[in-house]
């Protein structure tokens, strides 16, 4: 807890954990675990908790945290745009040329932290090292400057911390702007599972869902992608509720989650969760290897044994609910989807595909890596057939 975030409210404490069960795999999603930390972190923070010196401990947790790769897949050296004055943007990504990220600042925060976050680093204080938007303003400057860009990502932190009337100001911005361009607007969010009332109860729940109207009946559509880990998180009435008033807005609600060893790595948790996913009318979107960040050690699951994951829950649900894209490592060229292993002239090899890429040329490209059952990672592999290095490389 004092190297890696931790965060719960009481909607997750109360109705989502089951705390009858040792291993009840949302109380492992929002407690830390001591295996969470490798032992030789583990120890060395140790030594610095016992020592009772609030310097050493910080300084000790900062130095851990710099070896967890806080920052994977380029994110500070590759994704952060400029406008054409040359002023960077650190609130924004632009990794994809039609999709660009937004971090607003007020929204850098979650109601409940997961433990395997690949954005834990915006949660513990690391200077030089957190996203943060301000000025939608700018936002808009960069999007008129760039109208190969029409879908806009809202995300964090959670978006959806904000009250409505700070959100409006975003929404407000994009919709008053002449963007034409601008074709579909995004909100990356656990609201759904970890704080429902956000679009029931709350004092602005009501403001939040006229705020989703306003930007469907512009004409933009409106995709709240929701970060769904477990069906369990599916079980409160509250979540159904909340699920059926975003839906009643004209928004169409997608969701993704990771596969992740001691949470989810079983074909039937995700055959079960994409069923009912479907059933209230939700769009299973993708399957995410865990990044190589933070706790991956603890969470990850082999890539071989992943895509043998996804393909068994696949057959478990009929078409509609097989939009489902998996399973896939969002790394520094692009989203790798892992096809599975396959046989070509004699030789085992595990087939790769670009379903989203930094350059436009890469996109759908298929290639191929050495058969390795135990690589959690793209850079855990090695090219097929004797290359020296993959196509992008070089680049």
């Amino acid at each position: 807890g004092s190297v890696l975030p931790f965060k719960v409210n009481n909607f997750v404490a109360e109705q989502v954990i089951d705390w009858e069960d040792p291993k009840d795999p949302i109380f492992i999603l929002n407690f830390p675990q001591r295996e969470m930390l490798l032992p030789g972190h583990y120890e060395q923070m140790d030594r610095a908790l016992t020592s009772e010196d609030a310097v050493e401990i910080e300084r000790t947790a900062h130095e851990i945290r710099l070896q967890l790769n806080p920052h994977p897949a380029g994110q500070l050296d590759l994704n952060v745009p400029k406008l054409a004055d040359g002023t960077k943007l650190p609130g924004m990504q632009h990794k994809y040329s039609q999709t660009v990220l937004c971090f607003p600042s007020q929204g850098q925060t979650c109601h409940s932290y997961c433990t395997f976050c690949f954005r834990w680093p915006q949660f513990v204080g690391m200077k030089g090292l957190k996203f943060a938007m301000k000025e939608p303003e700018l936002l808009v400057r960069y999007l008129t400057e760039h109208p190969e860009v029409t879908d806009v990502l809202f995300t964090g932190g959670d978006p959806m911390v904000m009250s409505a009337s700070v959100f409006q100001q975003y929404i407000d911005t994009l919709l008053n702007a002449d963007l034409p361009h601008l074709e579909t607007i995004r909100i990356g969010s656990k609201s759904l599972a970890y704080w429902p009332y956000k679009f029931g109860t709350d004092p602005e729940g009501e403001a939040m869902l006229e705020l989703f109207r306003r930007v469907t009946r512009s004409g933009r559509h409106l995709a709240f992608m929701a970060h769904f880990n477990h069906p369990a998180e599916l079980r409160p009435p509250a979540v159904r509720e909340a699920i059926a008033r975003i839906q009643s807005t004209g928004a169409v609600i997608r969701t993704q989650s990771p596969l992740l060893r001691h949470i989810n790595d079983s074909p039937d948790v995700w055959a079960s969760m994409w069923r009912q996913q479907v059933a209230l009318g939700m769009v299973p979107y993708y399957m995410f290897a865990t990044r190589d960040t933070g706790a991956q050690h603890y969470f990850g699951v082999p890539l071989v044994t992943g895509n043998g994951i996804y393909q068994s829950a696949l057959r478990q649900v009929s078409g509609i609910g097989r939009t489902v894209r998996g399973l896939s490592m969002s790394a520094t060229p692009g989203k790798i989807q892992v096809l599975g292993p396959t046989v070509i002239q004699g030789e085992t090899v595990l087939a790769l595909r670009m379903l989203q890429a930094r350059k436009e040329e890469w996109q759908h490209r298929l290639f191929f890596a050495r058969y390795d059952e135990q690589a959690l990672w793209i850079d855990d592999l090695s090219p097929a057939f004797g290359e020296k290095q993959f196509f992008y490389d070089e680049s």
